[in-house]
């Protein structure tokens, strides 16, 4: 998943959070945007170009 796949499935289970009408779906989408946000913080050093290498084909 590139770098934008990840900041947009960050940004809806934060939404998704906030939207949840039970605390346990609540629980688990905040669960899931501390799992995204941790592969965004170890992507977001390598730039741009090193990622271009990661990247699975289509």
């Amino acid at each position: 998943m590139d770098l934008n796949q990840l900041l947009y499935r960050h940004q809806i289970s934060l939404m998704s959070a906030s939207a949840a009408s039970c605390p346990e779906a609540r629980i688990a989408h905040h669960g899931m945007a501390t799992l995204y946000a941790g592969r965004i913080d170890a992507l977001r050093p390598l730039g741009a170009r090193e990622l271009l290498h990661l990247r699975q084909p289509a």
